[in-house]
């Protein structure tokens, strides 16, 4: 992995340091906590997990 990230607008910048374990667990927690709080399945058919899937394809 680089250094550099893109945006949606293609610009490429720095990526700033930070613990990526800490980012992780905020970013996992807050992402299920936010599904299960609106009623959405984490795996099922148009749930959280296959809504990332798509997004990162």
């Amino acid at each position: 992995m680089t250094s550099e990230n893109v945006s949606e607008s293609g610009a490429v910048g720095p990526v700033k340091a930070v613990s990526v374990k800490a980012v992780d667990d905020q970013l996992t927690d807050e992402l299920v906590h936010r599904a299960r709080a609106e009623g959405l399945q984490l795996t099922d058919e148009g749930g959280l997990l296959q809504q990332l899937t798509k997004r990162l394809l």
